[in-house]
């Protein structure tokens, strides 16, 4: 199993170059992957997760990056798709969009979207977003992407219940969430969507703090790994503790 961090929750807004450090410091430390997590109008807030990747990216050559997740019926599907195919411009095959829902009221009436709706507008949403991602189109209105952009990032999708179903039948990976979810409900969720096909999995959102007992998190990370899953994500705020002892809990 790969160790993978969340690297838009930073705790010095005044320094500019935050997220840049953050993300050459869990890079030299031999993480495998970082990825941003959305989160709106909830009383605290976290870099943009797209615009984020594009700083990472900026400082980092090989190492993976993904959203886990964006929440796609906060947008317009020509805007996103713009950024998107933007965004693999500027990270090649490096990138992985995973995709959600939403799970949090406070981001849609931040933004003025319909809570009620989102899983009937993310499907719909999800279908456009395909046609644009292959042919650079969506009816009349024409994004004009270069060539060398067009074609979708590998797409995965951040859900429970019936959405792991389809995760494993129509995208390329699932992502499961750990931040209220016990070890028991992921393990049999992960072994459902084994069964039913699918392919690439991660496990993201745990928690790390400064009271973490890296003892426990071994074990944790140890489980997950035995579980099956491909990737582990991590998300902690400051830098206690380090970056390099948590990269070391998994050899």
């Amino acid at each position: 199993m790969k160790l993978g961090a969340i690297v838009n929750v930073v705790d010095d807004a005044s320094n500019p170059k935050a997220i840049a450090r953050r993300a050459q410091v869990l890079a030299s430390c031999g993480f495998e992957s970082l990825w941003t997590a959305q989160a709106i109008g909830r009383g605290f807030m976290v870099h943009d997760p797209l615009m984020t990747l594009a700083s990472a990216a900026a400082v980092t050559d090989d190492i993976m990056l993904g959203t886990a997740v964006l929440q796609v019926p906060l947008y317009h599907p020509l805007d996103l798709a713009h950024r998107v195919l933007c965004l693999k411009q500027m990270t090649g095959s490096r990138l992985i969009l995973g995709v959600g829902a939403g799970s949090t009221e406070h981001d849609f009436s931040t933004f003025g979207r319909n809570y009620g709706e989102r899983f009937k507008d993310f499907r719909r949403l999800m279908g456009e977003l395909r046609e644009i991602f292959d042919t650079g189109r969506l009816g009349s209105k024409d994004l004009s992407p270069w060539p060398q952009v067009v074609g979708p990032p590998k797409l995965f999708l951040g859900s429970w219940g019936k959405g792991v179903m389809r995760a494993a039948r129509e995208y390329d990976g699932w992502i499961a969430s750990a931040m209220y979810r016990s070890a028991d409900d992921i393990e049999d969720t992960l072994r459902a969507y084994k069964q039913a096909g699918g392919k690439t999995s991660v496990v993201s959102t745990i928690r790390v703090h400064t009271k973490t007992d890296l003892g426990e998190l071994r074990a944790r990370l140890a489980r997950f790994a035995d579980m099956g899953f491909d990737h582990a994500v991590v998300v902690q705020t400051g830098d206690d503790p380090p970056a390099e002892a948590i990269r070391g809990l998994l050899g």
